[in-house]
Protein backbone atom coordinates (compact mmCIF):
# COMPACT_ATOMS: atom_id res chain seq x y z
CA UNK A 1 0.00 0.00 0.00
CA UNK A 2 1.12 3.53 -0.71
CA UNK A 3 1.37 6.14 2.04
CA UNK A 4 -1.70 7.86 0.58
CA UNK A 5 -3.73 4.66 0.86
CA UNK A 6 -2.58 4.09 4.45
CA UNK A 7 -3.59 7.63 5.41
CA UNK A 8 -7.00 7.12 3.78
CA UNK A 9 -7.45 3.81 5.62
CA UNK A 10 -6.48 5.49 8.90
CA UNK A 11 -9.00 8.29 8.35
CA UNK A 12 -11.82 5.86 7.58
CA UNK A 13 -10.95 3.85 10.70
CA UNK A 14 -11.21 6.99 12.83
CA UNK A 15 -14.61 7.85 11.34
CA UNK A 16 -15.87 4.31 11.99
CA UNK A 17 -14.62 4.60 15.56
CA UNK A 18 -16.44 7.92 15.98
CA UNK A 19 -19.72 6.41 14.70
CA UNK A 20 -19.29 3.43 17.00
CA UNK A 21 -18.68 5.54 20.11
CA UNK A 22 -21.54 7.91 19.27
CA UNK A 23 -24.02 5.05 18.84
CA UNK A 24 -22.88 3.44 22.10
CA UNK A 25 -22.98 6.58 24.26
CA UNK A 26 -26.30 7.78 22.85
CA UNK A 27 -27.92 4.39 23.44
CA UNK A 28 -26.91 4.66 27.11
CA UNK A 29 -28.40 8.15 27.45
CA UNK A 30 -31.81 7.54 25.85
CA UNK A 31 -32.56 4.05 27.19
CA UNK A 32 -35.35 5.12 29.60
CA UNK A 33 -37.87 5.80 26.86
CA UNK A 34 -39.69 2.68 25.63
CA UNK A 35 -41.59 2.45 22.36
CA UNK A 36 -43.78 -0.11 20.69
CA UNK A 37 -43.94 -1.69 17.26
CA UNK A 38 -46.69 -4.26 16.97
CA UNK A 39 -46.44 -5.99 13.58
CA UNK A 40 -47.96 -9.07 15.21
CA UNK A 41 -50.56 -9.28 17.96
CA UNK A 42 -48.44 -11.57 20.10
CA UNK A 43 -47.62 -11.49 23.81
CA UNK A 44 -44.61 -13.24 25.27
CA UNK A 45 -44.73 -13.56 29.07
CA UNK A 46 -46.97 -10.50 29.26
CA UNK A 47 -44.87 -8.35 26.91
CA UNK A 48 -46.10 -7.60 23.39
CA UNK A 49 -43.82 -7.86 20.39
CA UNK A 50 -42.22 -5.41 20.27
CA UNK A 51 -42.11 -3.15 23.35
CA UNK A 52 -38.49 -2.14 23.72
CA UNK A 53 -36.21 0.69 24.78
CA UNK A 54 -35.25 3.32 22.20
CA UNK A 55 -31.69 2.65 23.33
CA UNK A 56 -31.81 -0.52 21.26
CA UNK A 57 -32.12 1.48 18.01
CA UNK A 58 -28.52 2.74 17.67
CA UNK A 59 -26.97 -0.22 19.48
CA UNK A 60 -26.94 -2.74 16.56
CA UNK A 61 -24.84 -0.22 14.65
CA UNK A 62 -21.98 -0.94 17.04
CA UNK A 63 -21.98 -4.64 16.10
CA UNK A 64 -22.12 -3.83 12.39
CA UNK A 65 -19.11 -1.55 12.77
CA UNK A 66 -17.06 -4.02 14.82
CA UNK A 67 -17.79 -6.75 12.26
CA UNK A 68 -16.70 -4.42 9.44
CA UNK A 69 -13.56 -3.39 11.31
CA UNK A 70 -12.83 -7.03 12.16
CA UNK A 71 -13.14 -8.01 8.51
CA UNK A 72 -11.05 -5.19 7.07
CA UNK A 73 -8.69 -4.06 9.83
CA UNK A 74 -8.39 -7.20 11.95
CA UNK A 75 -9.13 -8.40 15.46
CA UNK A 76 -6.68 -6.04 17.20
CA UNK A 77 -8.24 -2.90 15.70
CA UNK A 78 -11.75 -4.11 16.54
CA UNK A 79 -10.73 -4.61 20.17
CA UNK A 80 -9.24 -1.11 20.24
CA UNK A 81 -12.59 0.37 19.26
CA UNK A 82 -14.31 -1.64 21.99
CA UNK A 83 -11.87 -0.29 24.60
CA UNK A 84 -12.40 3.26 23.30
CA UNK A 85 -16.15 2.74 23.64
CA UNK A 86 -15.75 1.69 27.27
CA UNK A 87 -13.66 4.80 27.98
CA UNK A 88 -16.24 7.04 26.30
CA UNK A 89 -19.05 5.46 28.30
CA UNK A 90 -17.22 5.99 31.60
CA UNK A 91 -16.42 9.58 30.65
CA UNK A 92 -20.05 10.30 29.71
CA UNK A 93 -21.10 8.74 33.01
CA UNK A 94 -18.89 11.18 34.94
CA UNK A 95 -20.30 14.14 32.99
CA UNK A 96 -23.91 13.09 33.68
CA UNK A 97 -23.12 12.47 37.36
CA UNK A 98 -21.56 15.95 37.70
CA UNK A 99 -24.45 17.62 35.86
CA UNK A 100 -26.95 15.86 38.09
CA UNK A 101 -25.08 16.88 41.27
CA UNK A 102 -25.17 20.66 40.69
CA UNK A 103 -28.36 22.60 41.48
CA UNK A 104 -30.49 24.15 38.76
CA UNK A 105 -31.36 27.86 38.83
CA UNK A 106 -34.91 28.97 39.51
CA UNK A 107 -35.36 29.96 35.85
CA UNK A 108 -33.77 26.83 34.34
CA UNK A 109 -36.05 25.28 31.66
CA UNK A 110 -35.08 21.88 33.10
CA UNK A 111 -35.25 21.70 36.89
CA UNK A 112 -33.45 19.26 39.16
CA UNK A 113 -36.38 16.84 39.45
CA UNK A 114 -36.90 16.56 35.68
CA UNK A 115 -33.18 16.19 35.00
CA UNK A 116 -32.91 13.45 37.62
CA UNK A 117 -35.94 11.66 36.20
CA UNK A 118 -34.41 11.60 32.73
CA UNK A 119 -30.73 11.19 33.52
CA UNK A 120 -30.53 10.28 37.21
CA UNK A 121 -30.73 6.56 36.55
CA UNK A 122 -28.21 6.80 33.73
CA UNK A 123 -25.36 5.95 36.10
CA UNK A 124 -26.81 2.51 36.82
CA UNK A 125 -27.87 2.08 33.21
CA UNK A 126 -24.44 2.93 31.84
CA UNK A 127 -22.76 0.59 34.31
CA UNK A 128 -25.13 -2.22 33.38
CA UNK A 129 -24.77 -1.46 29.70
CA UNK A 130 -20.97 -1.30 29.91
CA UNK A 131 -20.70 -4.69 31.58
CA UNK A 132 -23.14 -6.27 29.13
CA UNK A 133 -21.56 -4.49 26.17
CA UNK A 134 -18.01 -5.47 27.07
CA UNK A 135 -18.95 -9.12 27.41
CA UNK A 136 -21.09 -9.13 24.25
CA UNK A 137 -18.49 -7.39 22.09
CA UNK A 138 -15.71 -9.70 23.22
CA UNK A 139 -17.95 -12.66 22.40
CA UNK A 140 -18.84 -11.12 19.03
CA UNK A 141 -15.23 -10.48 18.00
CA UNK A 142 -13.99 -13.89 19.16
CA UNK A 143 -16.74 -15.79 17.35
CA UNK A 144 -16.40 -13.64 14.23
CA UNK A 145 -12.71 -14.44 13.90
CA UNK A 146 -13.28 -18.11 14.72
CA UNK A 147 -15.62 -18.39 11.74
CA UNK A 148 -13.35 -16.22 9.62
CA UNK A 149 -10.47 -18.66 10.18
CA UNK A 150 -12.74 -21.68 9.77
CA UNK A 151 -14.11 -20.46 6.43
CA UNK A 152 -10.79 -18.96 5.25
CA UNK A 153 -12.42 -15.59 4.76
CA UNK A 154 -15.40 -16.92 2.79
CA UNK A 155 -19.12 -16.93 3.69
CA UNK A 156 -19.23 -13.43 5.18
CA UNK A 157 -22.95 -13.80 6.00
CA UNK A 158 -22.24 -16.79 8.23
CA UNK A 159 -19.71 -15.15 10.56
CA UNK A 160 -21.63 -11.87 10.59
CA UNK A 161 -24.89 -13.45 11.71
CA UNK A 162 -23.59 -16.27 13.89
CA UNK A 163 -21.36 -13.94 15.89
CA UNK A 164 -24.04 -11.26 16.21
CA UNK A 165 -26.87 -13.60 17.21
CA UNK A 166 -25.02 -15.02 20.21
CA UNK A 167 -23.44 -11.72 21.27
CA UNK A 168 -26.79 -9.91 21.07
CA UNK A 169 -28.38 -12.54 23.30
CA UNK A 170 -25.52 -12.15 25.79
CA UNK A 171 -25.92 -8.37 25.69
CA UNK A 172 -29.71 -8.39 26.08
CA UNK A 173 -29.66 -10.94 28.89
CA UNK A 174 -26.83 -9.23 30.78
CA UNK A 175 -28.19 -5.68 30.68
CA UNK A 176 -31.74 -6.76 31.63
CA UNK A 177 -30.42 -8.95 34.44
CA UNK A 178 -28.40 -6.06 35.88
CA UNK A 179 -31.22 -3.51 35.50
CA UNK A 180 -33.69 -5.85 37.19
CA UNK A 181 -31.15 -6.56 39.94
CA UNK A 182 -30.77 -2.83 40.56
CA UNK A 183 -34.54 -2.40 40.67
CA UNK A 184 -34.75 -0.29 37.51
CA UNK A 185 -37.06 -2.80 35.77
CA UNK A 186 -39.50 -5.18 37.46
CA UNK A 187 -38.50 -8.85 37.34
CA UNK A 188 -41.88 -9.85 35.92
CA UNK A 189 -40.93 -8.04 32.71
CA UNK A 190 -37.54 -9.73 32.41
CA UNK A 191 -38.44 -12.75 30.27
CA UNK A 192 -40.76 -10.86 27.93
CA UNK A 193 -38.26 -8.02 27.38
CA UNK A 194 -35.43 -10.53 26.90
CA UNK A 195 -37.22 -12.47 24.17
CA UNK A 196 -38.70 -9.39 22.54
CA UNK A 197 -35.39 -7.51 22.56
CA UNK A 198 -33.42 -10.48 21.26
CA UNK A 199 -35.84 -11.19 18.40
CA UNK A 200 -35.75 -7.51 17.42
CA UNK A 201 -31.94 -7.52 17.42
CA UNK A 202 -31.85 -10.71 15.35
CA UNK A 203 -34.10 -9.09 12.75
CA UNK A 204 -31.85 -6.02 12.66
CA UNK A 205 -28.74 -8.23 12.36
CA UNK A 206 -30.25 -10.01 9.36
CA UNK A 207 -31.20 -6.70 7.77
CA UNK A 208 -27.73 -5.21 8.26
CA UNK A 209 -25.98 -8.11 6.45
CA UNK A 210 -26.31 -6.46 3.00
CA UNK A 211 -24.76 -3.29 4.44
CA UNK A 212 -21.79 -5.29 5.70
CA UNK A 213 -21.40 -6.86 2.26
CA UNK A 214 -21.54 -3.39 0.70
CA UNK A 215 -18.97 -2.00 3.13
CA UNK A 216 -16.57 -4.91 2.59
CA UNK A 217 -17.00 -4.64 -1.19
CA UNK A 218 -16.21 -0.92 -1.16
CA UNK A 219 -13.14 -1.42 1.02
CA UNK A 220 -11.79 -4.26 -1.13
CA UNK A 221 -12.36 -2.28 -4.30
CA UNK A 222 -10.79 0.93 -2.92
CA UNK A 223 -7.72 -0.76 -1.43
CA UNK A 224 -7.41 -3.73 -3.81
CA UNK A 225 -7.81 -6.28 -1.01
CA UNK A 226 -8.02 -10.00 -1.60
CA UNK A 227 -10.39 -12.26 0.35
CA UNK A 228 -9.16 -12.58 3.95
CA UNK A 229 -6.60 -9.80 3.45
CA UNK A 230 -6.56 -7.06 6.11
CA UNK A 231 -5.44 -3.44 6.03
CA UNK A 232 -2.32 -2.50 7.96
CA UNK A 233 -2.49 0.95 9.52
CA UNK A 234 0.35 3.29 10.35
Amino acid sequence: MTLKDKLAAQKIYLFLGALFITALVVSNLIFQKFFYWHPFDIKIFGTKLFEISVGILPYPITFLITDLVSEIYGKKRANQIVIAGIFASVFSLLIVYTANAVSATSWSPVDDALFTTVFGNTIIAVFASMMAYLLAQLVDIQIYHFWKRATQGKHLWLRNNFSTFLSQFVDTFSVLFLLCSFGEIAWDKFTGLLISGFIFKVLIAILDTPFLYLGVYLFRRRFNLKINEELQLL
